[in-house]
């Protein structure tokens, strides 16, 4: 009933967030009363865990919900799952996730995995001075806490932890201790507000500290039993999915009135190259999706059987959401290829689908790199990378 219910909200909401998707991208950022109501119906809370008013979602949940919100509006989606980063709080020692609730019980999150940020420990208490510049920080402009990556330096060097291992974390503090700079003027997902954020000679204890590629969550619930970049799968595949979805359906509409004939003749939806291309394209987005639903649909009976993830099975499921991105750009491409000149306005939703979907995949999470780490486990090797 609890997923039902987060789905049918997110419906609700999709066709304004679809009307004003034009706006956003002006205002580069998610109009505020739209953040508000994305607030209201908890959306920015599908993994944040229970104990905490949260609403601890399964992974296929989480997928159809910003789906959904992406198939609307790419930005509004991208926006919405980085929101979620709220679930992270579920590494940190429980008590200390209660005080990071307990400020704002709607709070949003945002931050950036890449450890551009330093960290020196003071002395005299064992706190973390935190220095650094972050890129990418969607939906930064209503975020009440940031969560960015550090190195925690040991005088001048990075603190190591083991070999060729140096101290990196994520550093949870307040917005209001950040300084966000505005650096938002892209080509995709214009309407995220992804500035850049700084922070200098932030104090942050310990404790408010996380390393979820590197050890398990101080939460029970099955969904934090997944491995955290497993969890970040069900959050991610959403997104190209749901703009692949939009663009099909953008595509379908135009071409039942629309002729690419001089002089002007049958539509294209009576071309029947054009309906094989539909046919195809089709096919390979409802196929990525199911392959996602049954890779993430298998790891979750797995954990909620009280059994961990085998490395095949964590392999799988970034496989298929790889396969969802690369996917959805291919039908993408291929639609807004044919929809001729008129899809170059700012008026026609495929120019947004292709340049939205463009900028998403340019995610560190979705690069060759993780292609190879798939492949890798595929051949019985080692993936070569804790992103799995």
């Amino acid at each position: 009933m609890k997923g039902n219910a987060l789905l049918e909200a997110a419906r609700q909401l999709a066709p304004e967030l679809s009307d004003r998707a034009h706006e956003g991208e002006g205002l580069r950022t998610m109009p505020s009363d739209l953040v508000e109501k994305v607030r209201a119906a908890g959306l920015f809370h599908l993994g944040l865990p229970a104990e905490l008013g949260g609403f601890e979602c399964d992974p296929l949940t989480i997928l159809r919900v910003i789906e959904e919100l992406s198939r609307a509006d790419g930005s509004a989606g991208w926006t919405t799952l980085i929101g979620n980063g709220t679930s992270f709080v579920a590494w940190l020692e429980p008590e200390v996730a209660k005080a990071i609730v307990a400020d704002k019980p709607d709070f949003t999150l945002s931050g950036a995995f890449a450890p551009t940020g330093v960290a020196h420990v003071d002395a005299r208490d064992g706190s973390l001075i935190v220095d650094g510049r972050w890129a990418f920080n969607s939906g930064c402009p209503h975020a009440e806490w940031f969560m960015q990556g550090i190195v925690v330096l040991d005088g001048d060097a990075p603190r190591m932890i083991g070999p060729d291992m140096p101290d990196w974390r994520f550093a949870f503090f307040p917005a209001s201790e950040g300084e966000i700079i505005d650096t938002w003027h892209v080509a995709g997902l214009r309407g995220t507000g992804s500035h850049d954020v700084v922070a200098s000679g932030v104090r942050v204890p310990p404790e408010r500290t996380t390393m979820p590629f590197f050890q398990p969550a101080h939460f029970d619930g099955p969904l934090y039993q997944l491995p955290f970049a497993t969890m970040l799968c069900s959050y991610l595949s959403g997104f190209p999915l749901g703009v692949g979805r939009r663009a099909l359906d953008e595509f379908a509409t135009l071409a039942a009135t629309k002729s690419r004939k001089t002089p002007p003749g049958p539509t294209m939806a009576e071309d029947e190259a054009i309906q094989v291309e539909q046919a195809r394209a089709e096919a390979a987005i409802r196929s990525a999706r199911a392959f996602v639903i049954e890779a993430l649909g298998e790891a979750w009976d797995t954990v909620c059987a009280g059994n961990e993830l085998s490395m095949a099975q964590r392999s799988t499921v970034l496989l298929a959401t790889l396969n969802a991105t690369r996917s959805a750009r291919a039908v993408v491409d291929m639609v807004f290829g044919l929809a001729g000149g008129g899809a170059l306005y700012n008026s026609s939703p495929l120019q947004r689908c292709a340049r939205d979907l463009a900028a998403g995949t340019q995610h560190i999470f979705f690069s060759l790199e993780q292609w190879k780490a798939a492949g890798r486990v595929l051949l019985g090797r080692d993936p070569g990378t804790f992103m799995i």
